[in-house]
């Protein structure tokens, strides 16, 4: 089998970066009053910066297939026509803008540089992204493809908006009801961003500056043990289930609020560091990897209260990583799903820091219904 290496990495942020003041002059306010519970997210998530792919008066400035496409083009912005010799496109969100076609075929349709390819199009959350890597990982590993494209991007803020919940708060004020809105769902506003970040992966390493070797890429999935934590266009019912929103009429899918974005943050925080961390560990001594091997730790969180929880994990379990081998962007990129570990390891591998040898471990937590990604990469 032939060796597989990132060769280049890109990203592309839409507009200006969004402090947390702003914020609500691009999502808007809910009822027309302020979120009781933005101060309370953000304090806890540590989040400072995000972007958006819209105006504050919430026009869309850019697709998500859009900023994927520009991140794949900045791979090639120093030969815009090598871009008609890459050989798989494999694309990942878990944010598409439409149902079908697939996000990867929408994403080549903005790539008129590119040739006639073979592309893919993983689902998920932020798994998703990971997946797609491996799929470009394994293509060229087993020599069928020399320079394959990994992508994952987001486009979230558009169903974050206040406009998108307006409706059905009225309803439930006029029903006396307490509103729908509660922590569950409004959190997730304060965490999300947009963004896109994609890798190019080939079976040489560049001859001139680093490269990094894929040394391998494990993942995992603990769905057949634990219920559904984050889900859209589904409910979910008392025992634990999902009902599509298929099986909605169009009422009900307004006044239940089926197509927002829902988070059991009680099931999160029992189950997300413990379930995960507990394979890498089992998959590392597979390996014959420790800790001390690792150079730098780049996991993908959601908040940076989760950053202890794991800290807390590893040195329980006789594996601490120092924190200065830690490095993560959620202050000044948000949470970008799919595409957060291409923006982290897009900084770290364009810094200038990295030194041939070192090893980056990267790990990935989703908790939709708690799936995992893990990948070790040495600078060659």
């Amino acid at each position: 089998m032939s060796e597989a290496y990132i060769t280049r990495i890109a990203k592309f942020l839409p507009n200006e970066s969004v402090s947390n003041e702003e914020m609500e002059e691009y999502l808007g306010y809910i009822n027309g009053k302020p979120s009781k519970s933005k101060a309370i997210v953000l304090r806890n998530n540590g989040i400072k910066n995000r972007y958006y792919a819209l105006r504050k008066d919430g026009m869309p400035t850019h697709t998500n297939a859009e900023m994927a496409a520009l991140a794949i083009k900045d791979l090639f912005k120093d030969n815009p026509a090598e871009i008609g010799k890459m050989d798989l496109l494999s694309c990942a969100t878990s944010s598409p803008d439409q149902l079908m076609p697939s996000h990867g075929s929408m994403v080549h349709g903005h790539l008129p540089e590119a040739a006639s390819i073979e592309v893919v199009s993983p689902s998920g959350v932020c798994c998703a992204g990971m997946h797609a890597f491996k799929y470009a990982y394994m293509a060229v590993k087993l020599g069928e493809k020399q320079k394959a494209v990994a992508c994952a991007s987001e486009r979230l803020s558009t169903v974050l908006r206040s406009d998108q919940f307006e409706d059905e708060i009225q309803q439930l004020t006029r029903l006396e009801k307490n509103p729908f809105l509660a922590f569950e769902k409004d959190f997730l506003r304060w965490m999300l961003s947009d963004g896109a970040g994609a890798f190019l992966v080939e079976s040489a390493p560049n001859q001139e500056g680093i490269s990094l070797k894929i040394d391998w890429i494990e993942g995992c999935s603990y769905a057949n043990e634990v219920e559904a934590c984050m889900y859209m266009g589904a409910d979910k019912l008392e025992d634990g289930t999902l009902k599509s929103y298929k099986d909605f009429t169009a009422e009900e899918i307004q006044e239940r609020s089926v197509l927002s974005i829902k988070q059991d943050v009680k099931l999160l925080g029992e189950k997300i560091v413990k379930l995960g961390f507990a394979k890498l560990k089992d998959i590392l001594v597979k390996k014959g990897v420790t800790m001390d091997d690792v150079s730098y730790f780049l996991p993908h969180l959601s908040s940076y209260f989760f950053e202890g929880k794991i800290d807390e994990f590893f040195n329980e379990n006789g594996m601490p990583i120092p924190k200065e081998k830690w490095y993560t962007n959620l202050v000044t990129k948000g949470n970008v799903g799919a595409a957060s570990i291409y923006m982290m390891l897009e900084e770290v591998f364009n810094s200038g820091a990295l030194k041939k040898g070192e090893k980056i471990l990267l790990a990935v937590p989703e908790s939709s219904r708690f799936s995992y990604m893990f990948c070790l990469l040495t600078v060659c």
